[in-house]
């Protein structure tokens, strides 16, 4: 018996430890989070959509309409868990204002953020989920819930915001160049995934800024995904709060289109958006280096124990 359980065991561990790499397009679109997991080695992935929206500023009695591109251009480099991004959001906004009688409109545009950075997975809790053997003998014992569930995959991100010249949506006397940093986590729970981001950016300036963004996504089958997102920041400049709902449709595994629509909740201003979004990979990955690597290692020690179990003592083999 004991020899036509173990290629089972064998061959479903292999099967396992190979599919931390996602055979489709892992995506931060829709949605402003951004996930712990990086494309993968030698992946490189173009992530891009348009928005419109509208502010409505109750003191300021300004209207401004807001037209925009965000895009995020991410590279997997050396190993499976570092990644480097360039993502950003080139802005045109028209504001009508009303002054002493007369209605005035101003135009103007430029990029309203322009972030180089690297992200870093320091902690796969379900790296060990892939290389474990399945219980074959229960059912229970291999969908039950688990307190380990709780604890999220993390990764940290450093970066440079990046922003040059005459721009309207820096804050006067800004520095061109002023770090951001963070912290990303992530839960699998099957069909959902929680992300949480906590990020400070601008920290060495007098006006720092301090977001969290909370975003829970379902699965409702192998095309199709929906998202709920809530977005907290505060500054001395600027504090808000938003939501966030939209979807997204897996056209093919390299390629996937989103929308999405986000609103706030207060007047100075009130705010709306909505977007339409793309990502595209080019995917040269080629192998999973570190699962492949452990996996190498699993089989190698379940190899000698297997033929220690099949040689008695004596030398004779054993036959159980």
């Amino acid at each position: 018996m004991r020899k036509q359980i173990l290629p089972v065991i064998l061959f479903l561990s292999s099967f396992l430890a190979s599919a931390q790499y996602t055979e489709t397009i892992n995506s931060n679109r829709p949605g402003n989070s951004t996930g712990a997991f990086a494309v993968g080695n030698q992946v490189l992935q173009f992530e891009t959509g348009a928005k419109l929206g509208n502010d409505d500023h109750s003191l300021l009695e300004t209207d401004t309409n807001r037209f925009g591109i965000d895009y995020e251009v991410r590279y997997g480099i050396f190993m499976e868990q570092l990644e480097v991004s360039l993502k950003g959001t080139y802005l045109s906004s028209t504001e009508k204002q009303i002054i002493g009688g007369a209605e005035r409109e101003y135009k103007f545009s430029n990029f309203e953020s322009n972030t180089l950075g690297v992200k870093y997975l320091v902690y796969d809790p379900y790296k060990k989920d892939y290389l474990e053997k399945p219980n074959l003998y229960s059912w229970k014992a291999n969908n039950s819930f688990n307190w380990g569930d709780l604890i999220p995959a993390v990764s940290v991100y450093a970066g440079a915001n990046l922003l040059f010249g005459d721009n309207p949506y820096m804050v006067p006397n800004e520095s061109s160049i002023s770090p951001q940093l963070g912290v990303y986590t992530q839960n699998n729970w099957g069909k959902w995934v929680f992300v949480m981001n906590f990020i400070g950016d601008k920290f060495t300036s007098d006006f720092p800024t301090y977001m969290g963004i909370f975003t829970m996504t379902h699965g409702i089958n192998n095309q199709v995904s929906v998202f709920g997102e809530v977005q907290i920041i505060k500054s001395d400049i600027y504090s808000d709060d938003f939501a966030r709902i939209g979807g997204a449709y897996l056209f093919t595994k390299d390629l996937q289109l989103d929308a999405s629509a986000m609103m706030n909740f207060k007047d100075t201003p009130s705010r709306w958006e909505v977007t339409l979004g793309i990502s595209y990979r080019l995917d040269m990955h080629t192998e999973d280096e570190i699962i492949m690597e452990d996996n190498k290692k699993d089989k190698k020690e379940k190899k000698e124990k297997r033929n220690s179990e099949l040689v008695n003592p004596d030398g004779t083999m054993n036959e159980d």
